[in-house]
């Protein structure tokens, strides 16, 4: 297989949702497909309960919620195709936001009962930002759900979108009977906790054996919904969804394993091939012949016996070889790596090569932190991963005096993950933990204890932001810096950190110095 043919097989897509509306499920059910794994469904019992292959952390088991986005990759009808299986809660949201520059398409996950979220809509004004081709899954079909219309109403009213359903539901909750394809013309039937795989019936809607299958009122009834579906939404045009300025819909059940074949084939015919990546020097194509890539995630302890740390790269452009010098941008120096690995989860193959659109893993001992840039020789800084400002804080003690170089390592390797950041007070030494949600702070915690044998402590602090400080008037900022002492911090790359206590008191501090700028992101 050619290069280029290699690059157009590639699909690498993000699932993003709201915690409650199914999106490990239908994670797991697409990955069913390409022979991954065997896990039929989210199985929950007095005897038995299997939590999601993808929610791999032990807390996430304990908790049944994602915490880290989970890298996924397996072969499917030709194509190589790459999930990134993203936290739901809106407590990891930056986590979602890194994880968005790394995909090529996203598929959005809506409860048919709750409809949109408030998370779903922020993660689609980052997709929104980035033109990323966006369908939308409705899933839980089969329980009592909301009329469709109203569902799509309120999608593009929501996100901003227009849609374009391509199935439609017959019925819903006990009454619900399948759904038509209207992208195959296809109509399928559903069984509830069926776990096989059926053909569709090849039906045009005109076809009377439409009322043998599903009776003549509800024939009726599908025959005038999608006239109604013809009339008022837009055909579907492959260029308005590529731009992310049309959205397909598909509904289903994920659970009972219904609707999700449908997306797929559809997903595969119409999403992305890798696009091109842009650069703070230029845009990076991903058919060049020179490799490139860059970091948007680290982890710590991906394997807890190894205590290892994975850096998960994405492939912009070129040839990925294993064992091959390439220059790590930021350091300015060639590294080799003898063992990059493909990922299914927590379990990971060592690969001999990669292409554009593919996500691998590199075993990294701290050379790396998010953001960080490989090449084969050109000096290319890629956009769009940044630090959000935090909102929470809290001081970190060490509540074991016997595990304090335990604790500085854990703390220190959690930081590079992007979970949370790290302030050091420049008027008292003692260390901040900053978050953009409360959860992080428990998840710390338990990392600490569980990954590095470290217990910590927090203590109250009453701060409102914190942001990154500079300026070209280096007289103003020393000043600003002696007269606002107590709120100074550094951050983990010692760069300045203003730690505001009050939107009133951040509004003075911006009025009164005009010459210093105030960074809501660590990107600048």
């Amino acid at each position: 297989m050619t290069f280029k043919e290699e690059i157009q097989r590639r699909r690498t897509f993000g699932i993003i949702s709201h915690p409650d509306a199914g999106k490990t499920t239908l994670t797991e059910k697409l990955l069913l497909y390409g022979g991954a794994i065997h896990v039929a469904g989210a199985v929950k019992s007095n005897k038995i309960k299997k939590t999601a292959t993808s929610d791999f952390m032990e807390i996430e088991k304990q908790r049944g919620i994602s915490v880290a986005t989970s890298v996924m990759g397996f072969e499917y009808n030709g194509y190589k195709i790459n999930i990134l299986d993203t936290p739901g809660h809106q407590d990891f949201a930056e986590d979602t936001y890194r994880t968005l520059t790394a995909v090529d398409s996203v598929i959005i996950v809506i409860d048919a009962a709750k409809g949109v979220e408030a998370q779903t809509r922020k993660l689609m004004e980052v997709c929104r930002m980035r033109n990323t081709p966006v369908i939308v899954f409705v899933n839980k079909m089969d329980r009592p759900s909301r009329d469709p219309f109203d569902i799509l109403d309120e999608i593009e009213e929501e996100l901003k979108i227009e849609v374009r359903p391509l199935s439609w539901p017959i019925g819903n909750g006990t009454d619900f009977k399948g759904v038509y394809n209207l992208h195959e013309e296809n109509l399928y039937l559903f069984h509830p906790n069926k776990q096989t795989i059926e053909e569709g019936i090849s039906l045009k809607l005109s076809d009377s054996k439409l009322e043998e299958e599903i009776g003549e009122s509800l024939a009726g009834t599908l025959r005038e919904e999608l006239e109604l579906v013809t009339g008022v939404y837009p055909e579907f045009r492959k260029d308005e969804y590529l731009a992310g300025k049309l959205a397909p819909v598909f509904f289903g059940s994920a659970l009972n394993n219904f609707g999700v074949r449908e997306l797929l084939h559809c997903f595969l015919e119409i999403a992305p091939s890798p696009r091109p990546s842009h650069a703070e020097e230029r845009e990076v194509k991903p058919d060049e012949e020179k490799f490139s890539g860059f970091v948007f995630k680290i982890h710590a302890n991906m394997d807890p016996n190894h205590r290892n740390r994975i850096a998960f790269v994405k492939i912009c452009s070129g040839h990925f070889k294993r064992n091959t010098n390439y220059k790590h941008v930021r350091l300015g120096k060639l590294m080799k790596f003898s063992s990059p690995t493909a990922f299914m989860a927590e379990k990971k193959s060592i690969i001999d090569e990669a292409f554009p659109g593919d996500i691998i893993g590199i075993p990294d001992s701290g050379n790396f932190k998010i953001g960080d840039s490989l090449s084969e020789g050109e000096n290319l800084n890629f956009k769009g991963l940044p630090s959000f400002s935090p909102e929470l804080f809290r001081y970190i003690e060490n509540a074991d005096p016997m595990k304090s170089k335990q604790l500085a390592k854990g703390i220190d390797q959690l930081m590079d993950e992007g979970v949370a950041q790290l302030f050091v007070s420049q008027f008292n030494g003692r260390k901040i933990i900053g978050t953009v949600g409360a959860l992080q702070f428990e998840v710390i915690q338990y990392r600490l204890l569980h990954e590095y044998g470290a217990s910590c402590r927090y203590e109250p602090i009453n701060l409102y932001k914190a942001c990154w400080i500079e300026s070209q008037d280096s007289a103003e900022l020393e000043d600003f810096k002696k007269r606002k002492h107590q709120y100074m911090a550094k951050d983990k790359f010692g760069r300045d950190v203003f730690l505001a206590d009050s939107a009133y008191m951040l509004d003075m501090a911006r009025e009164n110095y005009k010459n210093i700028r105030f960074h809501f992101t660590s990107e600048f």
